[in-house]
């Protein structure tokens, strides 16, 4: 857990302690990284028992990150180690976030995401522009994809 801010951790060990009393059994403890990049602001991978979250939004959103967040990305770590395979916001999970961490059980954040927003290129068609991920301009380029416009169904073109 080298690097993750003592906030952070304490807050995952925190949502553990307060799910092992409400819920009277114990939880291994899961491995805490700030290994995750783009627009997601947190990352469970259930059959590892680790917790990705990203250094920026938490950087950007310290208080809503720790109180949503992180009780989020540990409801879904409990819910595999209670239930197993289940939905991932299904009701098991949306169970865990009300009733035991008293949160609204959102699958999304709302969070600013304009510093972390992936970079685009503007295309046209025939009646809007549009913006195109680096991937898929990069494709354009090498001429290995064409983009059709999804209303008047014309290619776009770069700008």
């Amino acid at each position: 857990m080298t690097g993750v801010p003592p906030a952070l951790r304490e807050r995952v060990e925190a949502c553990y302690r307060t799910a092992e009393q409400a819920l009277a059994r114990r939880f291994p403890r899961p491995e805490i990284s700030l290994r995750l990049r783009g627009q997601s602001a947190g990352a469970a991978h259930l059959q590892e028992n680790r917790l990705r979250f990203n250094p920026v939004l938490l950087a950007e959103n310290p208080d809503a990150f720790l109180a949503e967040v992180v009780p989020h990305e540990v409801a879904h770590l409990l819910a595999w180690q209670i239930h197993g395979r289940v939905r991932p916001h299904g009701h098991e999970w949306q169970a865990l976030m009300s009733r035991v961490f008293g949160c609204d059980p959102r699958a999304l954040h709302s969070f600013d995401v304009s510093s972390v927003a992936p970079a685009t290129f503007p295309y046209r068609c025939g009646c809007q522009e549009h913006a195109l991920t680096v991937r898929r301009h990069n494709k354009v380029r090498r001429g290995q994809a064409r983009y059709l416009c999804r209303h008047c169904n014309q290619p776009l073109i770069p700008l």
